[in-house]
């Protein structure tokens, strides 16, 4: 526990004042628990989530320690859902139909069920830990199941998970957008024009878009950004669906001349050599399948896995929820959920829909290999990179949290921290962009270990530990359920490992891991 000082109201977690008679009313049993130190405190357990821990409450002399989470949550329901609905949103939704050509559409629904059912579940584990102890931060959960290594270990899972993302992403802008502005302006590939450069692009759109929204005290002022960056996904489905009614199967290439001379566009050719190679033969190239297994299905599981990646920002989201419940996040998390999940499997359905066995791992780059000019597709490549851009600040705000609960945990909110800890972090980023791209295999090296451990390992862990064997014994069905669930999370990291490895070995197939 933290030294006690600063403050003459009593402030709950969320920062909001708080007259200890107005519990009165509210049904709570309390018993004496051991902490770490092996003193007794008190807990309290509150189903309905109006008093969640001794840590909501004043001290002895009447006072409680401010931390630099403590604010008042002022942030409504519907943000909230925009937010998490955004840290889940990644550019991964360009790969869906991809994974669908490699499995089907009935073993894809299957599988992308089955882990928004698991993100889901996960989540609930998340959120009873954190009604137990009071906490509302990842890390601190760590601390509570395993001390200082417990807290370690999350910050640090939390921070190279969400850097890889943000480098990812930042790297698609650099990779992305001098080509769309080429294809608007149709100027020649190798123009040396600064504004065709993706290394100044990256930079500029870090300093003038992502910076300023990155440096809001609270989470909750970007769930108007994240409306937008959902809006601009749904007209890329918008899109997606339009193009199916649009484009005959098969289609027509633009022009072998045109195609290579527009190399720069990035156009992957995986999927055409996959084609030509016989592992979509042609005669079924137009009648889309429902269960499908070839050498590039076992790339997809992992891929899939991973779709729903949003828990390093659900509990400080949690932290900034007006008359925050555990009821009441879980609904957020589970509407997020279940929002993406729609559009996931809409944007893949189409998307698999139009092109079939021919669909490459990035979408929009089949579109290309059709026109392109197509004003439309480069208006929804535009979104998309406005999408990717928007979702940087989100995901930037819990690696500030983690980096902050590792070396500064007993510090108030300060302005000049808080600015200094952004400007390092969105500067490292770009240089790796800029300098060392190819680091971003790592990334996916170190995706494949975190993303496992954030979502299913760390919960089920932290949830076995901090529950209390009194309430329910480790033979008892939720922590049997629990050790599962971090045994299924180990199973898809040892997975992920080896599909790296192998990607790495043979240079082919699909890196596994990350947003």
């Amino acid at each position: 526990m933290m030294d006690s000082s600063q403050s003459e109201m009593n402030i709950l977690s969320n920062g909001k004042s708080h007259d200890l008679g107005d519990d009165l009313g509210v049904p709570m049993k309390t018993f004496p628990e051991e902490d770490q130190n092996g003193t007794q405190t008190v807990r309290f357990d509150d189903p309905e989530g109006g008093l969640e821990n001794e840590e909501f409450l004043p001290t002895a002399d009447g006072k409680k320690p401010i931390r630099f989470t403590d604010f008042e949550g002022k942030t409504s329901f519907g943000m909230s859902v925009f937010n998490l609905g955004n840290a889940i949103m990644g550019s991964g939704i360009l790969g869906l139909a991809y994974a669908m050509a490699n499995t089907g559409i009935l073993l894809f629904w299957f599988l992308l069920t089955a882990v928004a059912a698991l993100s889901s579940y996960s989540i609930h584990l998340l959120l009873k830990s954190s009604g137990i102890v009071g906490i509302r931060a990842y890390e601190q959960l760590g601390y509570r199941a395993f001390g200082t290594p417990g807290k370690m270990a999350a910050g640090i899972a939390i921070t190279l998970q969400n850097i890889g993302a943000m480098s990812s992403y930042l790297y698609i802008v650099k990779s992305e957008l001098p080509l769309v502005i080429q294809a608007f302006l149709k100027a020649e590939p190798n123009s040396d024009l600064w504004y065709t450069n993706g290394n100044y692009l990256v930079i500029m759109v870090s300093a003038s878009i992502i910076l300023p929204l990155a440096l809001m005290k609270q989470l909750g002022y970007l769930g108007y950004t994240s409306g937008f960056s959902l809006s601009c996904m749904v007209f890329f489905l918008s899109a997606v669906i339009y193009k199916k009614f649009q484009i005959p199967c098969p289609f027509e290439e633009y022009s072998s001349n045109s195609t290579a001379a527009l190399h720069s566009l990035n156009v992957s050719s995986h999927g055409h050599d996959e084609y030509n190679n016989g592992l979509v033969h042609e005669e079924d190239d137009c009648y889309p399948r429902l269960f499908t297994i070839n050498s590039q299905t076992a790339y997809t599981i992992p891929i899939l896995a991973f779709a729903f990646v949003c828990h390093p920002e659900v509990l400080p989201i949690y932290t900034e929820l007006r008359n925050p419940t555990k009821k009441k996040m879980q609904k957020v998390s589970n509407l997020s959920i279940l929002v993406m999940y729609t559009m996931y499997f809409l944007a893949a359905l189409f998307g698999y829909l139009t092109f079939k066995g021919r669909v490459e791992p990035e979408l929009l780059h089949t579109y290309s290999r059709i026109d392109p000019y197509d004003t439309l597709i480069l208006c929804v490549r535009v979104a998309v990179l406005t999408a990717v851009t928007l979702t940087v600040p989100i995901v930037l705000f819990p690696v500030r949290r983690a980096i902050q609960h590792m070396i500064f945990p007993t510090k108030s909110f300060n302005w000049l921290r808080h600015i200094a800890i952004a400007l390092i972090l969105l500067t490292f980023i770009n240089m790796l962009v800029i300098f060392a791209p190819n680091i971003l295999g790592i990334f996916g090296f170190i995706g494949a270990t975190s993303a496992p451990c954030l979502i299913f390992i760390f919960p089920a862990v932290f949830y076995i530990r901090i529950v209390p064997k009194e309430d329910e014994p480790m033979n008892s069905t939720p922590k049997i359920l629990a050790a599962c669930f971090a045994a299924l999370g180990v199973s898809f990291m040892v997975m992920s490992l080896s599909f790296i490895i192998i990607d790495w070995s043979t240079g082919a197939g699909m890196a596994a891991g990350g947003h």
